[in-house]
């Protein structure tokens, strides 16, 4: 039996879940981003107990079906972004129909209503915060960072971090206190823009 989650998005979420149903005692086959495959059917006191402790770490179960799409879309996204060095010729709208095999007009539709975002916002945040975490690796130029993020010119991304930020990528990287959003809270409560923590 499958149940999904939501936000479920990192592995320190497929850690949190682990620990809750080892607690529990309820076996399961496999936990993966957003979905936990049990041996068996969970009883009603087993789900709700479940639920209950999911709620305390900041996920839940997923019955409704758009609910459910919405988390696959963000899981797609987020695979995309943060775990795959997989360079997509097309554009998201374009990669996102084809792995979910739906029009993009509808995934955009039921996207917004879910998160009061557009696909394209949570696109953006999520390529800020990766563009971050290789700002501080310090391992790749700033080129390089642009054609590993899927943007068309260095000039795209610095303008586009700086209007979210508020800090270029060059006075990030110098920041004497680094500003970060775990994976699992991005998109929950938007960006806070960086100018407040810029080096003096």
């Amino acid at each position: 039996m499958k149940k999904h989650i939501k936000n479920m998005v990192s592995n320190r979420c497929i850690n949190q879940v682990a620990g809750i149903l080892v607690d529990m005692g309820i076996p399961f086959q496999s936990i993966e981003l957003g979905e936990v495959q049990f041996e068996q059917q969970l009883s009603m006191i087993q789900e709700l107990d479940f639920q209950f402790k999911l709620k305390q770490v900041g996920l839940d179960l997923i019955g409704d079906p758009k609910m459910l799409l919405s988390e696959r879309i963000k899981l797609v996204i987020i695979q995309m972004i943060h775990y795959s060095d997989e360079h997509i010729k097309t554009n998201f709208s374009v990669y996102l129909s084809e792995k979910t095999n739906l029009n993009y007009t509808y995934l955009s539709n039921v996207f917004r209503t879910e998160n009061n975002m557009t696909i394209q916002q949570f696109i953006i945040i999520h390529k800020i915060e990766r563009i971050k975490e290789l700002l501080l690796y310090g391992e790749l130029n700033l080129s390089e960072i642009s054609y590993k993020m899927h943007y068309s010119s260095i000039a795209h991304l610095s303008n586009q971090f700086k209007k979210i930020t508020g800090l270029s990528p060059t006075e990030y990287r110098h920041l004497d206190v680094i500003h970060r959003i775990p994976l699992e809270d991005i998109g929950k409560t938007g960006i806070t823009p960086l100018k407040q923590h810029k080096s003096a």
